[in-house]
Order: C-alpha cells, then structure tokens, then sequence
C-alpha cells in the first residue's frame, strides 16, 4: 500500500511561485519526498494543482492501493464533488484533476485529517 501526505502551499502575490510538497511511503518506507515550485495560481487552485503533481508523481510507481492524507477541508469537498464553488479557476484545475483520476486506473483513497490533532501532528513531520 502506498501512502502519501500532500500540501499545497499558495503565494499570495501574483507572479510568486506555488509551493507543493509531498511524501510517498510504501509500508511505512520512504520511497519519495519532494519540495517542488510551480507557476503562480490563484491560491483557492492550489491544493487541485498540488494533487495533480502528485497524481503524476504516482503514476510511475508500482501498487495497487493509493492514500493521500490531507489537512484541507476545501480540496477534500473539491475531491470528493460536493464543493459548490463557482470560480473559474477552480473549475478549470478539477477539470484538468477529472481527466488525470479517470487516466489513473487505481484504488486511490483521500482521507482528510484536519479534525483530528494527532493526524494533523504526524501529517506537519512528514512534510517538514
């Protein structure tokens, strides 16, 4: 089973670059870790941009089971379809999120870990 633990940092002055870390684990061994910068965005598509990268990331590793552990109650309603946001940059990333989950032909689990402070702990270490 592969576990990994995402955030999506935003800049809030246009023309600074976005932020999106993550760790990959496969049984409780680390098998990736990256700290990567991309071009600004609206902050509110940060977090959809941040699950792409890591979409992408998965997709050249061997498994079954994919879990992405989240502290972002947005991203989760966003994930899961039930956001009813209208802005159009948002809309424009979860359509471009659609196409890469529907290529990704795996288990692939989100589990939100923002009302529990224990999770919230262990899910800041791994991506210090």
């Amino acid at each position: 089973m592969i576990t990994a633990y995402l955030v999506g940092i935003p800049a809030y002055y246009e023309g600074e670059d976005i932020e999106i870390r993550y760790s990959i684990y496969r049984d409780e061994e680390l098998i990736c870790k990256k700290s990567i910068y991309q071009d600004y965005i609206k902050p509110a598509a940060v977090g959809i941009k941040a699950y792409i990268a890591l979409i992408e990331e998965f997709q050249k590793i061997d498994g079954d089971e994919f879990t992405v552990i989240i502290n972002d109650p947005a991203l989760n309603e966003l994930i899961r379809g039930t956001s009813t946001t209208k802005n159009g940059a948002v809309l424009k990333a979860l359509s471009q999120m659609k196409r890469k989950v529907d290529r990704f032909n795996k288990k692939l689990t989100v589990i939100d870990v923002s009302n529990h402070y224990e999770d919230i702990i262990k899910w800041d270490e791994e991506l210090k």
